[in-house]
């Protein structure tokens, strides 16, 4: 009977640098193997390795929040960017040859990184999956076997591999087809690389069915086309007639980003809607996350836009106290949000969910790539003027914009993330 647990249980590991790779590992919580396992602030990890993994992640956290300096600030993510460079995929060629970022972590590695969880791991020989590209590379040169990687984004830099990547067991979960051909570009061998989609949480997708996903999208069309432009056309076209129910009002989600940038943004958007917020035509909710002074400054911002009546009504400011709360909330929040705002990050492929994506400006090369991907599938739309986010969002609605993008969405982009993932590592033997 232990075995027949143990082969729908695995190691599920992950990082907590911003939200991406913890999004990335929410979905898998109730296959994980005693808890999902944080590699740099675990409790299994030893005091040394956490002053390695904060030092990144606090350089990294305020890169982010410097972008908001006129001129300073974007010169010098311009210089960190550089770390991150993606090259062209085209022309396609050998781009197996490790980088210094490659040789960085090689080096770190070394030195004992991730070493703690997998020493820790070894007790259990379960699948070892991980959503981060340094513990699936000690991982695999530890012995443990098989290890499963989720990429978190449409494209990646060389260091995800490697330093011989023909020598790899990893296998790698791609969300789109996209990062196929790249880790096929880094040397991976094909028969490595598994193009899954990105895992989306369970109770936004609703099984394979795809029950709740349906439902949420039926009910959406009825806010994203108020003058039945684009459902008139698609039920023409299609043949198939989209019916949902008014279940709640036109619903922005504007999210801040891990570090809290572009907090900024939000509040010109919040002062932008200001009347129609009061007029109760459309709710706002500003994301968080779990930083408490992001939440305090749109708190701030709305008592100086005197919004303060439409705190928790029409307004509404969502902050958690935990990561793996936060997860859960925003999963629930995803329900009845109609349009989402956020930079270009890992929730680009929350658009499977029938969610048209407002871009704002990414940071990172990756993001760069994520927004790419968005707008050649149609479903994600670069922002105009924050400031005037009264006139062309409404402007987008009439016209069927957000509509076409919800459907675009949910049609192009991988939407059995999860469930293809699970197949995967609980199918071997």
């Amino acid at each position: 009977m232990a075995s027949k647990r143990n082969d729908k249980k695995a190691w599920v590991v992950t990082v907590d640098m911003g939200y991406g790779h913890q999004r990335a590992a929410y979905p898998f919580k109730n296959i994980s193997n005693e808890r999902i396992i944080t590699a740099n602030s675990d409790k299994i990890i030893v005091e040394s390795e956490q002053r390695l993994w904060r030092r990144s992640q606090m350089f990294y956290e305020w890169i982010s929040r410097f972008t908001a300096i006129p001129i300073l600030g974007h010169w010098m993510f311009k210089q960190y960017d550089k770390l991150q460079k993606i090259l062209p995929l085209h022309p396609y060629r050998d781009l197996s040859f490790p980088t210094f970022p490659v040789f960085y972590m090689d080096k770190a590695l070394k030195k004992g990184l991730c070493q703690s969880v997998i020493e820790y791991v070894r007790k259990k020989k379960l699948p070892f999956l991980t959503t981060f590209f340094a513990t699936a590379i000690a991982a695999d040169r530890m012995g443990i076997s098989p290890v499963y990687c989720v990429v978190t984004d449409t494209d990646i830099n060389r260091v995800w591999v490697d330093m011989v990547p023909r020598k790899s067991n990893i296998i790698y979960f791609a969300p789109c087809k996209h990062t196929v051909k790249r880790l096929e570009s880094y040397g991976v061998p094909r028969k490595n690389v598994i193009l899954t989609g990105f895992p989306l949480p369970k109770e936004n997708v609703g099984g394979r069915s795809m029950k709740a996903l349906k439902k949420d999208l039926a009910n959406r069309l009825i806010n994203l086309d108020p003058q039945k432009v684009f459902l008139k056309n698609h039920n023409k076209a299609t043949g198939q007639i989209l019916r949902g129910k008014k279940t709640h009002p036109l619903t922005l989600t504007y999210v801040t980003g891990g570090a809290g940038a572009q907090s900024d943004i939000g509040i010109k958007v919040m002062k932008s809607l200001r009347e129609f917020i009061i007029q109760k035509i459309i709710k706002v909710n500003f994301v968080a996350g779990t930083r408490l002074e992001v939440a305090n400054k749109f708190h701030e911002a709305a008592i100086k836009l005197g919004l303060t009546a439409q705190i928790g009504k029409g307004l509404n400011i969502h902050v958690s106290l935990s990561k793996p709360e936060y997860f859960s909330s925003f999963s629930q929040l995803l329900r009845t949000t109609d349009i989402l705002w956020t930079k270009t990050s890992e929730l680009s492929f929350y658009t499977a969910l029938g969610i048209p994506i407002i871009c704002a400006p990414p940071i990172g090369a990756h993001e760069y790539y994520n927004r790419r991907w968005l707008q050649q599938i149609g479903s994600g739309l670069p922002q105009d003027d924050p400031s005037y986010t009264h006139e062309w969002l409404f402007d987008w609605l009439d016209r069927g914009i957000f509509a076409k993008a919800a459907i675009d969405g949910y049609t192009l982009a991988p939407k059995l993330g999860t469930y293809n993932i699970q197949k995967v590592i609980f199918s071997k033997k």
